[in-house]
């Protein structure tokens, strides 16, 4: 059986900048642009080029990938 993938949850952007990313429960930490957020997929084990910025797995709160601040 393999392991089922995180949930990951991108919120809206700080008024200081960036986005909190959470994987299921854990924090992942602050994301300033895609290149971070594909880095914390690779952290939880998922591949970026498999797993689309609009991918069903990505809930984005208070603006899509092209908002970061």
């Amino acid at each position: 059986m393999s392991k089922p993938q995180p949930r990951i949850v991108v919120h809206p952007p700080a008024p200081t900048g960036g986005r909190r990313v959470h994987g299921d429960t854990d924090i992942l930490g602050v994301a300033y642009g895609v290149v971070d957020l594909l880095e914390f997929l690779r952290r939880v084990g998922l591949d970026p080029e498999e797993v689309g910025l609009r991918d069903p797995l990505i809930r984005w709160v208070g603006g899509g990938p092209d908002v970061w601040g």
